[in-house]
């Protein structure tokens, strides 16, 4: 059975486990936990992972909420939920960033989790919109994307690395 769960005390072994499976930075997606020790993740880590979801917005910085996937009782990737964009989310990062740890990668958990959470987040969001943003030459993201709705809006450059911005409606 596949299930997402808010980042938590209980699940902080595996949760930690999960984070140090994937790179710092991979496709777009910001992994600040990666290399990180144990004491340091149980000390600062997670609590700001959970604590960040109830933050005050700034010009820069908004609420978010980590969704762990898990398949049984493994983690198979997670999911950054920000509550609402600021201005800079508006041009690269949006509304939902996701990874999967990769040796369960092609089994499809990028696609159904990200309808999981859509789901359960619809009615947070103010925008009347999902905004997501992946690089362009990362299409096994796209397709997650296309295959719950999304449509494409634009393609920038920013540093070299091209983004593809799609959206998915609030309500379909």
């Amino acid at each position: 059975m596949l299930y997402l769960r808010l980042a938590n005390l209980e699940d902080a072994d595996a949760e930690y486990e999960a984070l140090q499976k994937v790179p710092r930075s991979e496709n777009g997606l910001e992994n600040d936990y990666f290399g990180i020790t144990k004491q340091e993740f149980l000390k600062t880590g997670l609590p700001k992972i959970i604590n960040d979801c109830s933050i005050t917005p700034t010009e820069t910085y908004v609420p978010q909420s980590y969704y762990f996937l898990w398949k049984d009782n493994k983690i198979v990737g997670w999911f950054k939920f920000r509550h609402q964009l600021c201005e800079s989310l508006k041009k690269n990062g949006g509304h939902i960033g996701y990874v999967i740890i990769p040796e369960y990668r092609g089994n499809g958990y990028a696609a159904r989790g990200l309808k999981l959470l859509l789901d359960k987040v619809r009615n947070v969001i103010p925008e009347d919109e999902f905004w997501l943003f992946a690089h362009k030459n990362n299409l096994a993201s796209q397709k997650v994307m296309l295959a719950n709705g999304a449509y494409k809006v634009d393609e920038e450059t920013i540093d070299g690395i091209t983004y593809v911005q799609m959206r998915i409606k609030k309500h379909n």
